[in-house]
């Protein structure tokens, strides 16, 4: 089933997803005027669901709306639905297609600025050499490109609190390594095709490793408990081995 809303926003599909949920497609590539449209509905379902409603899960480029079936057929009976005529995805569908009607001229809330230190190379950074010799520049030149960028979260994922960030200089652009590390600490920021990130948790993984934070990105006791979201400005800025042990010694 498809179906669209606002001719100035071209066609939206809304397509099933299994026999409980939904995907609102707003695009086909990253890009800043999707993400608007994902935090736009996303932003929305989390302050006002609906009651049928189980989950909202935006990511780059769409909305999947998870549902309970029985809630949207015991909803369509007291309108005076048929339940035999309708199915819940159709139901679903229908609603959000109606609310979209309604979002298209209100805005997502603005952007949060979170600054990140990091202190970059040596141990907390083994590949900063590697994503240096390259692109033909030196370790210092990565380090002045990676922080001078304002980037943006489009989602998170892989990880409690991994956040996706876009706007990274294709100059510093390193492939993934063809052996992925057992173990990453916490904290560790890293580079992968044009994309950069930090680790919130000790995990495995194949990006190139250019620094780390002393700032946790994860806090399970904590509600929220990660420390950026979607739609956040993400600076970062270098700090000294001298200050990065400071910080951690202020944290514990």
């Amino acid at each position: 089933m498809k179906m669209t809303y606002s001719p100035s926003l071209a066609d939206i599909p809304i397509t099933p997803l299994g026999d409980s949920a939904l995907i609102v497609k707003f695009g086909d590539s990253i890009q800043k005027d999707t993400h608007h449209k994902v935090r736009q509905l996303a932003e929305h379902l989390d302050r006002q669901p609906f009651n049928w409603m189980v989950e909202v899960v935006p990511t780059f480029t769409s909305v999947t709306i998870y549902y309970d079936t029985m809630k949207l057929l015991a909803e369509s009976v007291k309108q005076g639905g048929d339940i035999q005529a309708e199915s819940p995805f159709k139901l679903a569908a229908e609603s959000v297609f109606q609310l979209l009607q309604t979002l298209r001229d209100v805005n997502a809330s603005s952007a949060r600025t979170v600054e990140i230190p990091v202190c970059y190379g040596g141990d907390f950074g083994p590949d900063l050499e590697t994503v240096a010799s390259r692109n033909g520049l030196t370790p210092q030149e990565v380090i002045d490109i990676h922080g001078s960028a304002d980037y943006l979260v489009y989602m998170l994922g892989f990880a409690p609190g991994f956040a996706y960030l876009g706007g990274m200089s294709v100059r510093i652009a390193t492939p993934r390594r063809e052996t992925p590390r057992i173990s990453i600490p916490a904290g560790t920021v890293g580079i992968a095709g044009d994309q950069t990130g930090v680790y919130p948790i000790d995990t495995p993984g194949g990006w190139q490793l250019i620094g780390k934070t002393p700032i946790e990105l994860f806090k399970p006791q904590q509600m929220p408990p990660t420390l950026l979201q979607a739609g956040d400005i993400v600076r970062f800025y270098p700090i000294t081995r001298e200050q990065f042990e400071s910080w951690e010694e202020t944290v514990r």
